[in-house]
């Protein structure tokens, strides 16, 4: 790795740090870098720092896209999904965001997040349990909880939440959790209501879970449906201008060229991780003539 591309993490990490209260809660939000090795980044003493731990940090404090110089466009879906964090955020609202796989919920989650202060992302995994759930919270809040009680972790992070001036919880791939943990959240909303806004971002499956479990009299679930105002926000699906502008922000300029990608990613519903791949194809076509 070259000194440029370290000094290019070093900036960002930054500009990551500078959104928590100190390095120490910056570096307790990373999985597997300690505050030392933030200080020693941040400092530029890059002398005891491999390369690997390099590539750890930016993976983890940079969209995939943007880490990897893929130039990101703003999609009708992109522009609706900010708005809906924008507004969740300002007037601490809750929001079930809904839109086909691969249309950049996580991509522009993670911008968003990058953008604006006292904004967490957080990873669901159908794998979690009810205190992987919370520890993850708290760790995005930049807080170590070896040793703690669940419920002293999740008093923890509440409270902390609650001295926010305007916080924003935002819950990827959210349809994943299982129903134990689902129910937290309405846990976390009755004792957040009107001081932090909840944001989830999933994929349409959520809406066959939620009717399945409403028509079932599952527990927790006419409760969970209220509590985001018995509605999803839903996404405009990617269009074929969306992934024209996306080949020529990405230097693909012949209409020969886009065209191929368009009708290659059609029957995929323009999914951008297609799209990516179709255009990558079209380049190295190019080169190799």
């Amino acid at each position: 790795m070259t000194q440029q591309e370290k000094d290019s993490i070093r900036e960002a990490l930054q500009v990551y740090a500078a959104k928590y209260s100190s390095q120490k809660k910056a570096a307790a939000s990373l999985n597997g870098v300690s505050a030392g090795t933030l200080s020693a980044v941040i400092n530029g003493k890059y002398e005891s720092i491999s390369d690997e731990m390099f590539r750890n940090i930016i993976s983890q404090i940079t969209p995939v896209a943007d880490a990897i110089g893929w130039q990101l466009v703003e999609t009708s879906s992109y522009q609706e999904i900010w708005y809906a964090l924008s507004d969740a955020q300002e007037y601490k609202k809750v929001r079930w965001i809904v839109g086909d796989a691969g249309c950049g919920k996580t991509t522009t989650a993670t911008m968003y997040a990058q953008q604006h202060q006292e904004v967490f992302v957080v990873l669901c995994d159908e794998d979690m349990r009810k205190g992987d759930f919370i520890r993850e919270i708290a760790r995005k809040l930049g807080f170590k909880t070896s040793g703690m009680r669940l419920r002293e972790i999740l008093d923890l992070a509440i409270d902390n939440i609650m001295q926010m001036e305007n916080p924003l919880l935002v819950f990827d791939e959210g349809d994943k959790l299982n129903d134990n943990v689902f129910h937290y959240f309405i846990n976390l909303y009755n004792r957040l209501e009107g001081k932090c806004g909840i944001t989830f971002l999933s994929t349409d499956y959520i809406r066959h879970r939620i009717d399945s479990g409403l028509r079932h009299n599952r527990k927790g679930y006419n409760e969970i449906y209220s509590r985001i105002g018995r509605k999803f926000f839903e996404l405009d699906p990617t269009s074929c201008n969306d992934v024209f502008a996306i080949c020529q922000a990405n230097g693909l300029m012949d209409k020969k060229q886009i065209s191929n990608v368009i009708n290659t990613t059609e029957k995929s519903e323009f999914d951008l991780r297609c799209v990516k791949e179709a255009i990558h194809r079209e380049k190295k076509v190019a080169a190799a003539k």
